[in-house]
């Protein structure tokens, strides 16, 4: 059996955990053999199309090139998310999305959804063997601080990670969301301190990148600022996950590891901060443009 596969799932049941957070829990014949290897595990979810039907979505190893070869009114469309949570036992998983204004096929489909509807969602099997690469959340064995930072399409994953990670560990959650209630959604950690802000009409990431910057002194042992090589986001994946070999975690300790997620260029500035201002080791941070304004996923 493949380590993934792409499920056929439907709504089972909707609930709006915050002014911007819809849960989603879907249910099918084969969740049962839905994997979730932890943290951040990043799936694909692929939604209807008018005239199409989900037996139009290439679902072989090479799915996506062969998605991209279709014309553009043949493809189905699709947006990567987090899992939340798996229960194998009832077939069920629970995936929360962004609701916002309607901008695209995906906030339409979170937008009407009603119980029933029907997706795909590309994800890890549990006969899955070795490193899932869908988890980017790798740090050293040995870290005093971890600081996580994003906007609200990276609060799914900072909430599973939250929620996983031992109650000794210690850090700063930094994250931009749109309305000040939607704090409420982050579970609590004893060792971290948590910095949510709504963004309420203000300038989009300044409060991510103004927050970070004013932790950063604290979080970060006294070093030398590194070369950082520049991205063009709009052109190139903003996308690095240092990993060994086997693909467990690049260093084997580190005073800070940093996990940066969301809109590509927020995610450009908070990187090269950390690295060029305060000398972090780039083989502790991670660092994942979710989204680029302006481009939906797949171009």
């Amino acid at each position: 059996m493949a380590d993934m596969e792409f499920f056929r799932a439907r709504v089972a049941r909707i609930a709006d955990l915050t002014p911007s957070f819809r849960r989603f829990t879907f249910t099918g014949d084969g969740l049962d053999r839905y994997g979730d290897p932890g943290f951040d595990q990043r799936i694909k979810v692929v939604f209807p199309a008018p005239g199409l039907t989900f037996d139009d979505m290439p679902t072989g190893d090479d799915w996506y090139t062969a998605w991209r070869a279709l014309p553009p009114e043949s493809r189905l469309p699709f947006r990567t998310y987090t899992t939340r949570a798996v229960r194998n036992a009832e077939r069920e998983v629970d995936v929360d999305m962004v609701a916002h204004d309607v901008s695209g096929p995906a906030s339409a489909w979170i937008d009407r959804a009603q119980v029933g509807d029907e997706v795909l969602l590309l994800a890890p099997t549990v006969d899955r063997t070795g490193v899932s690469y869908g988890v980017d959340f790798v740090p050293p064995a040995e870290v005093e601080q971890i600081l996580l930072a994003g906007d609200e399409t990276a609060a799914p994953a900072i909430a599973a990670i939250l929620e996983q990670l031992p109650r000794d560990a210690r850090g700063v959650v930094v994250l931009e969301v749109p309305d000040a209630r939607d704090a409420a959604y982050l579970p609590s950690h004893p060792g971290f301190d948590v910095h949510v802000s709504g963004r309420e009409g203000a300038e989009r990431h300044a409060h991510l990148v103004r927050t970070v910057t004013a932790v950063a002194p604290v979080l970060c042992a006294p070093g030398r600022g590194a070369e950082v090589e520049e991205i063009d986001v709009d052109h190139d994946i903003l996308w690095e996950v240092p990993r060994a070999k086997k693909g467990g975690a690049a260093l084997r300790s580190a005073p800070l590891y940093a996990w940066l997620a969301g809109e590509s260029s927020a995610i450009k500035t908070l990187r090269r901060h950390l690295v060029a201002e305060h000398g972090v080791d780039r083989r502790a941070v991670a660092f994942m443009g979710y989204w680029r304004l302006g481009r939906a996923e797949g171009e």
